[in-house]
This record gives C-alpha cells, sequence and structure tokens, in this order.
C-alpha cells in the first residue's frame, strides 16, 4: 500500500532530488517553459505553482521563503514583478503539461510543461524572428538591385 506516499522519488537519493527539483523550478519560472520527462514535469508542477502563490502574497514572509527556495534572486523578483500579477485574478492552475511522446535514446515520456500566456511570448518570439528574417532578405535585395545599376 502506498499511503501517505505522495511523491516520487525519481531515482535519486533525497538531496539530489531536492537539488533537481530547484533548478527545474529556477529554470521553469525563469524561462516560462521548460521541456523535461513528464514525471519531473508532474513534480515540478506543484512547487512552481507554490512559489507563484507566495509571490502573490507579496510580504516579508513570502519573499524570504521564495528566495530560500530559488537559487537567483533575479527570477525570485521576476516571481514578485511579473509572473505572481500576471496570475493575480486567478485561485491556481498557473501552469499546463504538455505531452510530446517518446524520447528516442531511452523511450522516456517526454512533456512540456508551461505557464499559462506563455504561448503568446513564444508566438510574439516568432513573429519578431520572421520579421526580422523578411526586413534582411529585403535589404539584401535592395543592396543587389543597386549593385546591378
Amino acid at each position: 500500500m502506498r499511503h501517505r506516499n505522495a511523491h516520487r522519488k525519481l531515482s535519486r537519493n533525497s538531496s539530489h532530488r531536492r537539488a533537481m527539483l530547484r533548478n527545474l523550478v529556477t529554470d521553469f519560472l525563469d524561462h516560462g517553459r521548460l521541456m523535461t520527462t513528464l514525471p519531473k514535469a508532474k513534480e515540478v508542477r506543484p512547487l512552481a505553482e507554490k512559489m507563484i502563490t507566495l509571490g502573490k502574497r507579496d510580504n516579508l514572509h513570502a519573499r524570504r521563503q521564495l528566495y530560500a527556495y530559488l537559487l537567483r534572486e533575479a527570477v525570485a523578483k521576476k516571481v514578485f514583478e511579473t509572473i505572481a500579477p500576471r496570475f493575480s485574478d486567478r485561485k491556481g492552475g498557473y501552469s499546463r503539461i504538455i505531452k510530446l511522446g517518446n524520447r528516442k535514446g531511452d523511450g522516456a515520456d517526454l512533456a512540456i510543461i508551461e505557464l499559462l500566456g506563455s504561448e503568446l511570448e513564444v508566438k510574439k518570439a516568432e513573429k519578431a524572428e520572421k520579421a526580422k528574417e523578411k526586413a534582411e532578405k529585403a535589404g539584401k535585395e535592395k543592396k543587389e538591385e543597386k549593385e546591378e545599376e
């Protein structure tokens, strides 16, 4: 029976597991999305959502708890300044897990965990890259026309 055995061990000892999850949560909150294995994503999700909830509380105790858990101060500031206000009207469920299928090498289930609303940032970045490429192509074509004349 698995009574009161809530979390996955992920084939690691407790100190390694804690360090790995702190790294994953810090990177996830920094970038807004993370590609990892499905069990790791399922373990990261509640931890990251607790960090966002601490960011929404925004008092001294919450700040100290967040700074103690996250590995980089810049990410903690980002949680308080940008991420938490974005979710101020939500009571929970700040992230989603998208299953990707199996990894080619070892067959592990892969998943993307992302903050809600981060897909808009990705689309904006892709549009900006496409616009930049079009501008570069147009600039090259103009140079070629001037050289021909």
